[in-house]
């Protein structure tokens, strides 16, 4: 938040102002809704399929756009499982078998604990901004909402043709989030809901994400803690850390 500029600060806090928002400045913010100079946050994630359903208790803790640790904490069976990111590499350690596994670039896309959330999706902090070129749907949210389009550039690895976001024009909070394929099918939606204030800021807490193409299937991560500006170093985001 601290590099915003003061003007894209004003719309954000007082929206009421009338302050004729940008692509570049809504995206902007929501770059920056979660996460600050550092972050540290508890988490509650809930997997549900036709079959069964779990939930896991997490912290996690992030430095800038290239750090990230996420650790499991409950259930017992599950406790101590952790994942790491380090700029473009990342590590899963599970403490009952004492192993590091490096995770390569190929499964990246896959699966974080059966949930419907990936690897990337887990520990991503790149900036929307850095990897899309993001436009501003004019009339396609009405009176009520904002649209934002990105479409992946060049050099973004993604398996996403484009996103979508939506976003209220009152509170400048997202609502929805869908991803598309390369035939312009929606594959699956993100919603957001339950705003509650952390740190003075208010966002919402819980964030549901259904796969279009899996019956039944959904994750909802809920966020119970979120501080900002945390005392963290580059040496929190270790291996030793991580095995910690």
């Amino acid at each position: 938040m601290g590099k915003i500029k003061t003007f894209i600060l004003c719309a954000i806090l007082f929206p009421q102002i009338g302050y004729a928002l940008t692509a570049h400045e809504l995206i902007n913010r929501m770059d920056n809704l979660y996460r600050s100079d550092s972050s540290q946050a508890v988490m509650r994630m809930t997997i549900i399929t036709p079959d069964w359903q779990r939930t896991m208790e997490m912290e996690s803790w992030s430095l800038g756009k290239d750090y990230a640790l996420v650790r499991i904490v409950a259930p017992k069976k599950d406790a101590g499982i952790a994942t790491l990111k380090r700029d473009a590499q990342m590590w899963n350690f599970f403490p009952k078998v004492k192993r590091v596994i490096k995770v390569p670039p190929s499964m990246m896309m896959g699966s974080w604990m059966g949930s419907d959330f990936t690897n990337d999706d887990l520990v991503r902090e790149a900036s929307l901004e850095d990897d899309y070129d993001v436009g501003l749907n004019e009339n396609q949210g009405g009176d009520t909402e904002y649209v934002l389009t990105l479409i992946p550039k060049a050099k973004t690895v993604t398996v996403w043709d484009k996103i979508q976001i939506w976003i209220t024009k009152d509170n400048l909070l997202p609502t929805k989030q869908v991803y598309f394929d390369e035939a312009g099918k929606p594959m699956r939606e993100m919603v957001f809901s339950n705003i509650q204030e952390f740190n003075g800021r208010k966002l919402p807490s819980t964030m549901t994400l259904t796969p279009l193409n899996k019956q039944g299937h959904k994750t909802q991560v809920e966020y119970t803690q979120l501080n900002f500006n945390v005392s963290l170093k580059e040496s929190f985001f270790s291996l030793r850390e991580l095995k910690r």
